[in-house]
């Protein structure tokens, strides 16, 4: 696992062993971040159901100001604080160790990753519904998801406004009415 662009390209990142945690590969995060890179600047990245917290990395890498990682596994938390102390980045980033739906909706900022579990669908909307506060704000949030796994078009006050497949994968962008 390794960071694709930016200030820790090239930078090599712990990921845990094992089949439960599933990196975002480097395809579909170069995908990712070649879409929000017009927008990235001086933002705030949540990066909930973090794993490795490759992902929040990859934006603090291109730009983001603060990037917000969530993990209810303590050895993935501690591991994304590794990877943080190694890049020299801990003082950007802010790691909560517990769940998403009890710590996301206290969290202000511009992009949401969700990439739940895939044997825990309802994770989705469960952490959509958390952000409804959020959608008059022109906050993006971001699903990563298996591509099986047909995601609404809405979700209360979010609407579905792009989404890009790779290979099992898809990514769904949703914004709010006020965007």
């Amino acid at each position: 696992m390794r960071v694709i662009g930016g200030e820790f390209r090239s930078r090599k990142l712990q990921s845990p062993e094992g089949l439960d945690t599933r990196p975002t590969h480097d395809r579909l995060r170069e995908s990712l971040f070649n879409i929000l890179a017009p927008r990235i600047e001086g933002t705030v990245f949540v990066d909930a159901y973090a794993g490795c917290g490759s992902v929040g990395i990859e934006a603090l890498s291109r730009g983001a100001r603060k990037a917000v990682f969530i993990e209810r596994n303590r050895p993935n938390a501690a591991l994304i604080q590794a990877n943080l102390h190694s890049l020299g980045a801990s003082a950007r980033a802010q790691v909560i160790h517990g769940g998403v739906t009890t710590y996301l909706g206290n969290i202000e900022a511009d992009f949401y990753f969700l990439d739940p579990p895939y044997d825990r669908p309802g994770e989705y909307e469960a952490a959509m519904r958390v952000l409804q506060n959020r959608a008059a704000t022109d906050a993006w949030i971001i699903a990563q998801h298996a591509t099986r796994e047909k995601l609404p078009d809405t979700c209360d006050a979010f609407t579905r406004f792009r989404s890009v497949k790779q290979g099992d994968n898809t990514l769904s962008f949703y914004r709010g009415p006020g965007v």
